[in-house]
């Protein structure tokens, strides 16, 4: 009877590590997906952030159409894949379009009326703003997908983990040669 008791009792200590492993899965992969969702939301204003942007910008270096023309589709490109799952492409999508953005704002070194215009300086505040919220949001989503990640490969959970249907997620990173590349604006 003894030998019973104690055969219980560790099955009900394993499955309670079970439940508990499961559980703080889900916790993470929700942490994950609730910051993905924060970057979305960044994302999403700075897309209706950048049409006005153009628009007066435009008023000022009308010639620059090229410059324009690569910040619209690289807009587009990164709206077309804001409701897929594929995090590689979307990732690929954000960064040319940080990048593009950078030339638009170099633009305004060469057009001192449009430095001043009120307008493009509102619009290139609230830009800014976003770009510093969206690269807050990449710290958290990033911070948040080290601990699911980290949760996935540690003793016992990994053992219990792909079983259960859970596999890792990719950091939001940054194109290290676009980022560290100077802007060029041609006339």
């Amino acid at each position: 009877m003894t030998a019973l008791w104690i055969v219980l009792g560790i099955l009900a200590i394993l499955i309670l590590a079970l439940i508990s492993m499961y559980n703080g899965l889900i916790r993470l992969k929700n942490r994950v997906e609730e910051a993905w969702s924060d970057i979305d939301v960044q994302l999403k204003r700075r897309y209706d952030l950048i049409p006005n942007l153009i628009e007066t910008v435009k008023g000022y270096a009308a010639h620059e159409k090229e410059t324009f023309e690569k910040v619209v589709q690289a807009r587009s490109a990164a709206m077309s894949l804001q409701n897929t799952d594929n995090v590689e492409e979307k990732l690929k999508a954000e960064n040319a379009l940080s990048s593009t953005l950078k030339s638009i704002f170099a633009l305004s070194e060469n057009y001192p009326d449009l430095k001043a215009n009120q307008n493009f300086l509102e619009l290139q505040r609230e830009l800014s703003d976003t770009e510093n919220k969206i690269q807050a949001s990449r710290r958290f989503y990033n911070t948040n997908v080290r601990d699911f990640n980290t949760k996935l490969q540690v003793f016992p959970t990994n053992l219990i983990a792909k079983q259960l249907g859970f596999t890792s997620r990719k950091f939001f990173e940054i194109e290290e040669a676009v980022e560290r590349q100077n802007v060029q604006v041609k006339f």
